[in-house]
């Protein structure tokens, strides 16, 4: 019987699941799968790792983080009589200034993810109830939890601060940037496309959107800051917006906190530019003006952030796009390297129409690349390592 990973991600209206191999140090997933819309109509998908579904279920109301996790466990129990859960990862947005790299949880650690639930409250508080949940259901199993903050724990202190008083940075008001996992695999997959590449922007652009400035594998700046709603604009968030504009909000008497962060997290973005839909694919097959212009800005932005980046890095050898939108729409990779030609890129039109890898014409002096990104063997990798599996 294989030794098995299971890694979660514990979100408050779903929980998203993969089970991994392990055969020595060589993982291979068995399957994954989510439990879906938990707290309204709960439903239960699972595939192989071939894309076949292997499993579904539903339930008739709501079920929490540990009644879905049950399910997980049974199910896998039941289905791959042949792997044996022996540990489980799980993905964190923020784990504060205490870890720059993924932990084993205890009691001490578990305590100290969950105060950080004031600076993150969309997802730490469901992030942290699945290991809760877990220790209920088998408490001796080794839990590992990964951060998207740790990654950019390497950047210089410029990067990391903002210009307020020392009392509210000692608060935790600082720049802590997020997706860290996603550019961690990038940064160690790049090697096999590219050696060279020193000075490497990454764009992981999806629902959520961010880019990363990253020179020898390590973070030097990114677009996220203190929280998930700035820099690029996203599929339903604002990205950067001047803090005086939100003032002007509140003081007006027309938001109020609930209200102004259902506003910037849910209904801003693509979504608030175009009035028509979050969905990249949606716009760019619409004929609307409005979904033009959202489209244009997504571009506009990604290209000042990518020339700020070049600056900061001295120079650029390569970019590469990931996640759903950068590694899917052509045709914003195009808008966006066409407007970068400046700075040595050439695109290869062809290439780019399928997706890559490469996407560089060969004079290029910049290349260019779409490289799909996999947080979740990221999260199994580190689990592995620290989890001490006989």
């Amino acid at each position: 019987m294989d030794t098995g990973i299971l890694v979660v991600n514990a979100g408050s209206s779903s929980l998203k699941f993969a089970l991994y191999r392990v055969r020595g140090q060589t993982l291979a997933v068995a399957c994954r799968g989510a439990v879906e819309r938990m707290m309204t109509a709960p439903r239960f998908a699972v595939r192989g790792p071939d894309g076949a579904a292997l499993g579904e279920h539903s339930w008739p109301g709501a079920v929490d983080a540990e009644a879905a996790l049950r399910f997980v466990l049974t199910w896998v129990d039941a289905n791959q009589t042949d792997v044996k859960v022996a540990a489980c990862g799980h993905r964190l947005v923020q784990g504060g200034a205490r870890y720059g790299g993924p932990v084993r949880v205890d009691d001490e650690a578990l305590s100290y993810l969950d105060g950080l639930r004031v600076l993150e409250p969309q997802h730490q508080p469901s992030e942290v109830e699945g290991i809760r949940s877990l220790r209920r259901i088998h408490p001796g199993m080794p839990q590992v939890a990964v951060f998207d903050t740790s990654f950019h724990r390497t950047m210089p202190e410029v990067s990391q601060i903002y210009a307020v008083p020392k009392a509210m940075r000692d608060q935790g008001v600082r720049h802590w940037g997020y997706h860290g996992i996603s550019y961690d695999y990038i940064t160690r997959t790049l090697p096999t496309y590219d050696p060279d590449a020193r000075r490497v922007i990454v764009g992981h652009l999806g629902s959520g959107a961010s880019m990363c400035a990253i020179r020898d594998g390590r973070s030097v700046a990114t677009t996220m800051g203190f929280s998930g709603i700035e820099g690029l604009p996203m599929g339903t968030r604002c990205g950067a917006i001047d803090p005086g504009a939100l003032l002007y909000l509140l003081r007006s008497g027309l938001y109020d906190e609930k209200t102004l962060a259902h506003a910037l997290y849910e209904e801003s973005g693509l979504k608030g530019i175009s009035g028509l839909s979050n969905d990249v694919r949606d716009l760019l097959a619409s004929s609307a003006p409005e979904a033009k212009l959202a489209i244009d800005y997504l571009v506009h932005r990604i290209v000042y952030f990518a020339g700020a980046y070049a600056a900061v890095l001295g120079g650029l050898d390569a970019i590469v796009f990931t996640a759903g939108v950068g590694e899917n729409a052509a045709p914003v990779r195009a808008a966006v390297l066409e407007r970068l030609a400046f700075l040595g890129v050439v695109l290869d039109a062809e290439a780019n129409a399928r997706n890559g890898p490469l996407i560089s014409a060969a004079q290029s002096r910049v290349r260019a690349f779409v490289i799909p990104t996999d947080e979740e063997i990221m999260i199994a990798h580190h689990t592995l390592a620290l989890a001490a599996l006989p």
